[in-house]
Parts: structure tokens; C-alpha cells; sequence
């Protein structure tokens, strides 16, 4: 029997943003410069909503910036690893998505926010989605392959946590642990790739991410936590409830702290107090940022939580752009 997210819809094609996804911007790219035949499919990668590729960049920004700095400065392979580490961060996080979607349809269709995208409004079929998704990882795993092989090992590892993600949030109320020991698996590799080994400084940036990771997505889970408990889906954000300024505030806290860890942990031994001091200052920079996001966070405002979510865009990238910059220091 078909069900009716089997068929693509028709959408006429002279309205630009016919088939517009509910929280994508109106000035995103995909929707007016794409042309028709490909929104869809960009749509299912999320190349209309940024933040999600930003997310899963800058951990691995972090880890290669802590790295360089271990392997003694920039390097042409260093550079190679972070345009790579871009590439693949927006190939993989469309993977992601869109496996993400095949397994999560009907509940979307059920989600006020969700049931525009591709598959549950019927713009694709889930063949054509499944398909999708092998393009963009073939792609992904070529660039993986002119990485160093410890990279490529851990990089084949991480496809472990990307599948279970979507089906996390069936039998846990944590789900969004599943998504941080995904997203910020990068962290891993991109040390890996310029040092050779991991060790407990790219270790404590990672499980940082992860915590950053609980703070965000606890705070985008607040836009759904309506229909997600009609429906039986899980999250922090169901789970904290009223209390979720006192668990932002400990996710914050945390990564801070395991950021600072990992960096001193790193460094100290080399002597390198300069990165050392230009990384730090990225990490206070970092904590400002979310203090300052909880200040201006209304959980039952679900426009708000999605601002405040894509801010962690620039949260992120302060600790990325002053670990990136230490590397000149090293």
C-alpha cells in the first residue's frame, strides 16, 4: 500500500519558494537560487538551515586547532584538513539528515514544525531520499580517504553513533547525548589527523562538545516538546521541563570547564603558554556567549528557541577561530 509521502508532489515551479520548509529563513539560499529540480533534495540535507553543518564544523575546528598546535604549527596538510574537514562536515551532516528523516517520517508528519519536509510533504520519495544519502556519503568518504588512516579509522567509527541517533529518542529521555557523541566526533579525528594519535586533550574537548551539545539541542527541543509528547517522542527538553535553566546552566559550566581541561591538559606539557593563553580566552569568550543566550532564552517561545539555537553558531566559532589562530603561536 503507498502511503502518501511514496509520491512526490507536483509544486509549480514559478513560485520560488514553493515547498519551503516551516523554519527555514526567507532568505535562504536554497530556496532562491537552487534550481527547482534540486530543492528537495537540498531541503532533505538541510542546506536551507546552516546551523546543523556549523554545528558538526567546529568541534572538528577545535580539535585541529588544538592539534596543530601539538604537532608544532600549520602545515600543508593541516590547511587540507580543514577545507576537508568543511566539506565533509556539510556532505555528512546531509547524510545524516536525511537518514534521519527516512527513519523519523511519520513522526514528522505528526510535528507542526517538521511535516513540510521533503519526505512527510511529499516532494521526494523515500527511494529517492535513500539514494540521496549513498551520493552524499560516497562523497564524504572520498575525502575521508586522502586523510591520514587514523582519521580514516575513526572516521569510519563514527557512522556507529549517526545510526543510532535517529531511533535514541524512542527509548531514551537523553537522546540528545546520541546526537553530541555524534556531532562532535570530529573533534577526534581532525587532532588525529595532525598528530597522529588521541590523547586526553582532543578527549576533554570532545566530551565539552558533547555537553555544548546538550545545551543546544535541549533548547531546540523546547520548539516541539507539544506535539513530541503527543506523539511519545523523548527529550531533555520534555524531561527538564521548568527546570532547564538549572541544566543549561550545568551544560554550560561543564563545557567550559572540559574545554579549559583539554586545552591545558594539551598544552601545559609543551610549554606552549601562548596558545595556551589564546585558547583559554576563546573558552571564556565561549562561556560569555551562552550566558548570555540563557539571558535571552524563553523556553515556551518556540520562534525564540530557534534563535537562540542558530547563535550557537557563533558561540562555537569563538573557540574555534582562537584555537585556529594559537596554531601561529605554536
Amino acid at each position: 500500500m503507498t502511503e502518501p509521502y511514496d509520491t512526490p508532489a507536483t509544486a509549480p515551479e514559478e513560485s520560488p519558494v514553493a515547498g519551503r520548509v516551516a523554519d527555514a529563513t526567507d532568505a535562504n539560499w536554497v530556496d532562491r537560487f537552487a534550481p527547482p529540480w534540486a530543492r528537495p533534495y537540498l531541503r532533505l540535507s538541510r542546506a536551507d538551515r546552516p546551523a546543523g553543518t556549523w554545528l558538526l564544523l567546529l568541534p572538528c575546528w577545535w580539535g585541529l586547532g588544538l592539534g596543530v598546535v601539538v604537532a608544532g604549527g600549520w602545515s600543508p596538510l593541516a590547511v587540507w584538513i580543514a577545507l576537508g574537514c568543511a566539506a565533509g562536515a556539510f556532505l555528512m551532516r546531509g547524510a545524516g539528515c536525511t537518514w534521519n528523516d527516512l527513519s523519523d517520517v511519520k513522526f514528522d508528519a505528526a510535528v507542526a514544525r517538521t511535516k513540510s519536509r521533503p519526505l512527510p510533504s511529499g516532494q521526494v520519495t523515500k527511494r529517492q531520499a535513500f539514494a540521496w544519502l549513498v551520493f552524499q556519503a560516497l562523497i564524504a568518504f572520498a575525502i575521508l580517504l586522502t586523510f591520514p588512516p587514523v582519521a580514516i579509522a575513526l572516521g569510519v567509527l563514527s557512522l556507529l553513533p549517526v545510526a543510532v541517533y535517529p531511533f535514541a529518542k524512542r527509548f531514551t529521555w537523553w537522546p540528545q547525548v546520541f546526537l553530541g557523541l555524534a556531532f562532535n566526533w570530529g573533534a577526534l579525528l581532525a587532532y588525529a589527523a595532525v598528530t597522529g594519535r588521541v590523547d586526553w586533550g582532543a578527549g576533554f574537548l570532545y566530551v565539552a562538545g558533547i555537553a555544548w551539545t546538550l545545551f543546544y539541542d535541549t533548547i531546540y527541543a523546547h520548539q516541539d516538546k507539544e506535539d513530541d509528547a503527543l506523539i511519545g517522542v523523548k527529550s531533555t527538553a520534555r524531561l527538564f521541563g521548568a527546570a532547564t535553566g538549572k541544566w543549561l546552566f550545568g551544560f554550560l559550566a561543564a563545557t567550559v570547564t572540559l574545554a579549559a581541561a583539554g586545552i591545558i591538559v594539551a598544552l601545559v606539557p609543551l610549554g606552549a603558554t601562548w596558545p595556551m593563553l589564546i585558547g583559554l580566552v576563546g573558552v571564556w569568550g565561549f562561556g560569555l556567549h551562552m550566558m548570555w543566550q540563557m539571558r535571552g532564552l524563553d523556553i515556551d517561545d518556540p520562534a525564540k528557541c530557534l534563535v537562540i539555537f542558530r547563535s550557537n553558531r557563533d558561540a562555537g566559532l569563538i573557540l574555534a577561530v582562537t584555537l585556529l589562530l594559537s596554531g601561529l603561536f605554536a
